[in-house]
């Protein structure tokens, strides 16, 4: 795609994230929770705001394929696809917990090529588009310098269900010694998004999808950061699994989480 195209692109993705938080919004209080799985949970406003964006972005490219977690055809090879988190934090909202978030990607052949993840509490939109940086609003976003462990703030995000996965958390015991500090706070777009902004210096997630990851990922990546999976490899939207560091962190982080999202 051109730098016209790609403009284009971002700015209907920012759009398409502004109607899904206000869809959210204004569902907050006479939302319906359902439940996906057995800690997994669903709403009519993840399914309302889903399908707000779907309307803008299709009226915007109708020849792009969407993709969103709740529920949408992935497109054919070459086809850009829109890749959708319509409520990234769900368990957050139902809570009232304000850390949640919309995530909006357009990718092509399995490569990242514009993220918006918008935050309605803090009314903060980050974004990124390939090879034009990672912004909040005027601000051009860096990752941070810290290259120690004993140094580094860490998030991390981790299935719904952990019951018989508990080896999942092995990552977290072992960086919980050797790091300033550690999150868990419940959504992997805005952990990513904080990771380009300079306010984490990392963050993993042993199992995530696409929605979940696609727009913090160029955004780390705008921002100078790296973003890999387990086995030091770049990340790939079809595997379940994310690493992203600042850059000079990522040797340090592979190597305490290799081998901790196996199976024993």
């Amino acid at each position: 795609m051109d730098f016209q195209l790609l403009h284009q692109c971002l700015e209907a993705a920012q759009e398409a994230a502004r109607r899904g938080a206000e869809v959210l919004e204004s569902w907050r209080h006479r939302r319906q929770v359902r439940r996906k799985g057995r800690f997994d949970l669903v709403t009519d406003a993840d399914l309302a705001s889903q399908e707000a964006i779907r309307e803008v972005l299709s009226k915007a490219f109708p020849e792009f394929a969407f993709l969103g977690e709740e529920g949408g055809a992935r497109g054919q090879p070459g086809q850009p696809t829109w890749i959708v988190d319509p409520l990234d934090g769900t368990t957050n909202y139902v809570h009232e917990v304000p850390f949640y978030a919309v995530s909006v990607a357009l990718a092509v052949d399995r490569e990242v090529l514009v993220g918006v993840v918008l935050d309605p509490c803090r009314h903060e939109m980050f974004h990124a588009a390939r090879g034009m940086g990672a912004w909040l609003g005027p601000e051009r976003l860096q990752t941070t310098e810290t290259a120690e462990l004993g140094d580094a703030l860490l998030s991390a995000g981790f299935p719904p269900d952990l019951q018989g996965r508990e080896y999942l958390l092995d990552g977290w015991r072992k960086l919980a010694v050797k790091t300033r500090s550690l999150r868990r706070t419940g959504s992997t777009a805005l952990n990513l998004a904080y990771v380009a902004a300079g306010r984490n210096d990392g963050f993993w997630n042993p199992q995530v999808y696409a929605w979940d990851c696609a727009a913090g990922a160029i955004l780390v990546r705008e921002a100078g950061g790296i973003v890999s999976h387990f086995d030091g490899t770049p990340y790939d939207l079809q595997r379940e699994e994310i690493v992203s560091s600042n850059g000079p962190l990522h040797p340090a982080l592979l190597a305490e989480l290799n081998g901790t999202g196996k199976v024993p």
